[in-house]
């Protein structure tokens, strides 16, 4: 693994806010993404009381290779998981939470009642807004219509990666899919659309470049882009870490193909940041 430039490294912060974020969490018996993605963000988070909740369990059916939660046979779904997670939620004050999840394709639904589920209990206690990071659900219209009439104020998809490596980096997925799963949710509902994608992982400028034209003809009104941090030996290893000057390329390429809300740096990861675009997205 290659050592990790000086612009990717945080140092860990440890404070009686992000010792209580945890707290909640453990009496909660809830899972964050913060910890089972390995987030560089994770201690900054914390910090300002916010973490993003992911629900379904711990391990994933498929084993996308830039991924470090694990793949393993899914548990039986914990029905007083959305109870627990809007408890969560009011205990920590927060205003916008984010709610994301590993991919169940042992459901029918792929999981997308529960996370109405999840909004639904929300919104019984509080008046926070609501943004979920979804699997693509197999591109069941069913399950989307489900995702609709939940409501959320954003839903996110991640592409995460550009068309020619898309099977390396997620071989149980599907490019053409995903693209549609996020033109369908913006056709069909007035929620905000949002969607983003790792860097270094082998793509050149004109596939990011096709990538991005791609979202943005499918209707997302959010991009982010990140740089891909190896997780362990076992993933697939960082072809390239992208420099500060060139992530500040990438962001006048999206500003020249007209996308004008996103969230592009290094260390940008989907939820990073989420309320400031969605308000970005409200205003515009």
């Amino acid at each position: 693994m290659q050592r990790l430039p000086e612009h990717l490294k945080r140092p860990l912060i440890d404070t009686e806010k992000t010792k209580t974020v945890r707290r909640i969490l453990k009496t909660k018996c809830l899972n964050t993404v913060c910890e089972g993605a390995r987030c560089p963000n994770k201690s900054e988070c914390y910090s300002r009381n916010t973490a993003t909740f992911l629900i379904m369990g711990k391990v994933c059916t498929r084993n996308c290779r830039y991924c470090n939660i694990g793949t393993a046979k899914p548990e039986p779904l914990d029905m007083n998981e959305p109870k627990h997670v809007a408890e969560a939620v009011k205990e920590l004050g927060l205003k916008y939470a984010v709610i994301t999840s590993v991919t169940r394709d042992d459901l029918t639904d792929g999981g997308a009642e529960h996370f109405k589920n999840c909004i639904d209990e929300i919104r019984k206690v509080c008046d926070a807004k609501i943004e979920i990071l979804t699997p693509d659900f197999k591109g069941k219209k069913e399950a989307l219509d489900i995702i609709i009439t939940a409501n959320p104020e954003v839903f996110n998809h991640n592409i995460e990666t550009v068309k020619s490596l898309f099977k390396t980096a997620r071989p149980q997925g599907n490019y053409k899919n995903s693209i549609e799963v996020l033109k369908y949710i913006k056709d069909n509902s007035s929620i905000i659309t949002k969607s983003g994608l790792m860097v270094g992982l082998g793509e050149d400028l004109n596939e990011i470049k096709e990538t991005l034209i791609d979202l943005k003809e499918a209707g997302v009104d959010i991009i982010t882009i990140g740089q891909y941090i190896q997780p362990s030996k076992a993933h697939l290893p960082v072809a390239k870490y992208y420099s500060v000057e060139e992530f500040e390329e990438l962001r006048k390429l999206a500003e020249s193909i007209g996308i004008t809300n996103y969230q592009i740096d290094p260390l940008v990861r989907s939820s990073y940041k989420a309320a400031l675009s969605w308000q970005e997205a409200l205003n515009k």
